[in-house]
């Protein structure tokens, strides 16, 4: 009703209808940890970078270097099916400067020097080239109130790979076109120095060897006589290796390192491949990240260690000796073997990989084709750019696998290099664990995550029977519609979920305390692991 009324006539009033439509998140968004060239690293503002293609992550992170192996796992993922992927550069600082720095101009003297570096760091910006000259519109100054003395144009160039980019009308005057705030948003190769502050004039234009205007590059790093360009003058190195835990987890309150990923709104996978090919990512490292993937609602996929070379050596004890247990453990899986696949960065030799990147992609195609809750295993689940595996099991050493909770890789004829398991690390039979299975626990993580999200809402709101209806509402919408997309056991919604919100789950003690309380149960699907045949011969009719 209108607060007031207060004439005679019609009063007119919008009834909100209490439907709150919950949406699903994503279930695959992959995310991985490591080393790269170039990039934003974890500690940076715009850091971890979210790519929608490889192509993107060429872009930002650079090329396939077997230097760097998580390249190789981000490709993998995108070529089994992966659709975005969150990357978290890590980088260890060396005896050199993390970044590439640039003094320009500084050709002639009186110069005023504007003082750059490299947008990232890494040894890929040593071949790093500027030039400023003054070919300004007088228009554009004009704009923003200033002189064409103010202003200048600036272009950089990377002669290693040929990017180039250029930016018109710049100045060290405060105004929208200030050099440092254009280059930090649009540039992806350079920076105003960290600490370094804006002359009162600008830069020096260098000198043209050739028609007024136009730009010459001086790539073979020596400076001539009428330079045109100003190399770097403060070279810079490539990461260190990360060999130690600490160069992983960082500072979970400066949320660098693995704890970049707090910056994330979601992921949903988390791939931390070895920091040199062939090696091993360390138990911390994978223990710090279990911890983190229980937190976000995520699944961690653990790369089998490399001295796992045959199926005999995997036993109870080894498999639980890389400290991946407690329930925390059904928030990971661990795939064993390695995968061999040719390298484009050595000529197409082969060589050994680890599988996670594969794996996370493999497991976002099936949710795109049938849902968080079928297996990502069988023989659809096959392993995309794959040559072959390093270790060949039989289906009797598989046997001894399986009942540990270890996923194998398997070759079958026809259908060549597939997934063959489908348990998380709580998923030995001895533990008969709720969530001994990959999709069963992936879809409440699903469900708790979209839940979460969607009932924010209903925080402030008045704790009584009003509101516990459009809770069941919402929800029972929610998980009704998993039910008609197949998600859940059961003939009809009562066989295969409920969702309770009422004065028996929420006492007069609880409203008191300012707490509702939503009870919700599904009845999940299990993967069907073992097919059993039984094959009988029919005895011959004997009339009687």
């Amino acid at each position: 009703m209108p607060a007031t009324l207060s004439y005679p006539g019609v009063y007119i009033e919008e009834i909100p209808s209490g439907v709150r439509t919950i949406t699903g998140v994503a279930t695959s968004i992959a995310a991985f940890v490591g080393r790269a060239a170039k990039g934003p690293v974890d500690a940076d503002a715009d850091g971890p970078v979210t790519i929608n293609s490889y192509g993107d992550y060429e872009r930002i992170f650079g090329a396939l270097d077997p230097a760097y192996p998580m390249g190789y796992a981000v490709r993998d993922f995108f070529l089994n099916g992966g659709a975005q992927a969150v990357i978290v550069r890590l980088y260890k600082a060396g005896a050199a400067g993390a970044k590439a720095q640039i003094t320009a101009p500084g050709l002639t003297p009186p110069a005023v020097a504007l003082l750059l570096e490299a947008a990232s760091p890494g040894a890929w910006a040593n071949k790093l080239r500027v030039r400023v000259d003054n070919h300004v519109s007088a228009d554009v100054a004009a704009l923003y109130g200033l002189t064409p003395a103010d202003l200048f144009n600036l272009t950089v160039r990377d002669t290693a790979s040929g990017a180039q980019e250029s930016f018109l009308n710049v100045t060290v005057v405060e105004s929208p076109r200030r050099v440092d705030r254009v280059l930090k948003a649009s540039s992806a190769l350079i920076r105003l120095q960290a600490g370094a502050t804006l002359g009162a004039k600008p830069p020096s234009a260098m000198s043209d060897t050739t028609d007024a205007g136009k730009t010459i590059w001086d790539d073979n790093g020596s400076t001539p006589a009428a330079a045109t360009s100003v190399a770097v003058t403060t070279v810079a190195q490539d990461s260190e290796k990360l060999s130690a835990d600490a160069d992983y987890l960082g500072n979970q309150d400066a949320k660098t390192g693995i704890y970049a990923l707090k910056k994330v709104d979601l992921f949903n996978l988390l791939c931390i491949p070895a920091d040199v090919r062939g090696g091993d990512t360390s138990n911390g490292v994978y223990q710090a990240a279990m911890a983190l993937c229980v937190d976000r609602r995520a699944l961690l996929i653990v790369d089998a260690p490399g001295a796992w070379t045959t199926p005999s050596s995997i036993n109870a004890g080894t498999v639980s000796g890389l400290g991946l247990t407690g329930t925390a453990a059904r928030n990971a899986a661990l795939f064993f073997p390695r995968v061999i696949q040719s390298d484009p960065a050595r000529q197409g030799q082969l060589d050994t990989f680890v599988p996670c990147g594969i794996v996370a992609g493999i497991m976002a195609r099936t949710d795109t084709q049938r849902g968080v809750w079928k297996a990502p295993a069988g023989l659809d689940a096959s392993l995309n750019g794959v040559q072959g595996l390093s270790t060949v099991m039989t289906d009797a050493e598989n046997g001894m696998l399986n009942p540990l909770g270890v996923n194998c890789l398997r070759n079958f004829p026809n259908a060549g290099a597939v997934v063959w398991g489908s348990r998380t690390l709580r998923g030995a039979d001895l533990l008969a664990d709720d969530y001994k299975y990959i999709p069963v626990r992936r879809l409440a993580l699903y469900i708790e995550e979209s839940l979460f999200r969607g009932t924010q809402w209903v925080v402030f709101e008045p704790n009584d029977e009003p509101l516990w209806a459009q809770i069941r509402l919402n929800v029972g919408a929610f998980m009704q519609n998993l039910f008609r997309q197949g998600a859940f056991q059961g003939k009809s919604p009562t066989d295969a979920y409920f969702v309770k919100c009422d004065g028996e789950t929420t006492t007069q003690n609880d409203i008191n305390l300012g707490i509702v309380n939503i009870v919700v149960g599904f009845a999940p699907l299990k993967p069907a692991e073992f097919v059993v045949i039984q094959l009988q011969q029919m005895a011959g009719q004997i009339q009687t």
